[in-house]
């Protein structure tokens, strides 16, 4: 499981730093979630293959989450694409990109796919043979989700010498690996655990922006791997979290803690600090496991 930033600030684009977007790339599929401006040269700074990306994920409709999203959906078509693309995100996503492109005349010469998105319940995006996404809503001044992408279990390993010698047909390996109990050439059942091995554990991966404090949050994350929480401000400012709905680094590890994840990413920064190891500080002395996103910055987990 592979995290590219493209981008952690929060608000406007300045000459070193970028709005929201991030790639992850999983069971070898690439998503692109969040679009701020800037995204595509990101995505060429980063040698990232837009020929990869499939499934677009937009949390919100405010400008620096998306903004991004109208032209590389038209790059896309320069490129000349002819996969598919799907884009996930709040109803009214598809006004807002359609009428550029109507205005345009410039409409895509690839299948363009919207999933709008209007539960206030977590649901079910998308469901591939590897893996699951879904969302996880949150609570900002307009409708917003994150969301959630899970492996799913892969296959037991198959000692093939022990299958062998306990007198398994190879008929029965397929079911061995699938977790299934099988005879032996006598006709008794061998228990698939005595000659497979677990498989390795499924990853999972969280990505929370932009959201105030929110407990309702923890039982939907339990346990995951790795989980990207906003933390636009510092406990100096955690005044202005409720108005803006928007959530400190403080209250960001309180929520992996509470949580029990692995790993906490930090992003959403506002770029009135001078420094991001402040963020970092002040969420360790909650959550030891915390990681700073930067533009740019990769982490293989």
């Amino acid at each position: 499981m592979r995290l590219t930033i493209l981008g952690c600030y929060s608000a406007t684009p300045r000459t070193m730093t970028n709005p929201s977007a991030q790639v992850l790339e999983m069971r070898g599929h690439l998503f692109l979630i969040d679009c701020g401006e800037g995204t595509q040269v990101e995505l060429r700074r980063n040698k990232i293959k837009f020929s990869r990306i499939n499934h677009i994920f937009i949390s919100h409709l405010h400008g620096d989450h998306f903004f991004g999203l109208p032209g590389l959906v038209s790059t896309f078509r320069l490129l000349g694409r002819e996969n598919p693309l799907h884009i996930h995100g709040p109803k009214g996503i598809k006004e807002a990109i359609t009428l550029l492109l109507k205005l345009g005349d410039s409409w895509t010469n690839y299948p363009l796919h919207f999933h709008e998105l209007t539960s206030k319940d977590p649901e079910t995006l998308l469901k591939l043979p590897e893996l699951e996404v879904s969302t996880l809503p949150l609570d900002h001044r307009i409708y917003t989700n994150g969301f959630l992408f899970k492996e799913k279990p892969k296959e037991r390993s198959l000692d093939v010498e022990a299958a062998r010698a306990r007198g398994i047909d190879r008929a029965y390996f397929r079911k061995l690996k699938q977790g299934l109990n099988v005879p032996d050439r006598e006709g008794k059942e061998v228990d698939h655990r005595e000659v497979t091995l677990d498989p390795p554990p499924t990853k999972s991966y969280a990505y929370c922006s932009d959201t105030a404090y929110m407990e309702a949050l923890i039982p939907q994350i339990k346990g995951v791997d790795v989980l990207y929480h906003e933390s636009t401000f510092l406990k100096s400012e955690e005044h202005l979290c409720e108005p803006t709905k928007h959530s400190s680094a403080r209250q960001a590890a309180s929520i992996a803690k509470a949580a029990e994840v692995n790993h906490l990413i930090l992003g959403h920064y506002s770029t009135r600090y001078k420094s991001l190891e402040l963020f970092q500080e002040e969420a360790s002395e909650y959550f030891g496991q915390t990681h700073l996103a930067e533009d740019g910055k990769v982490f293989d987990f």
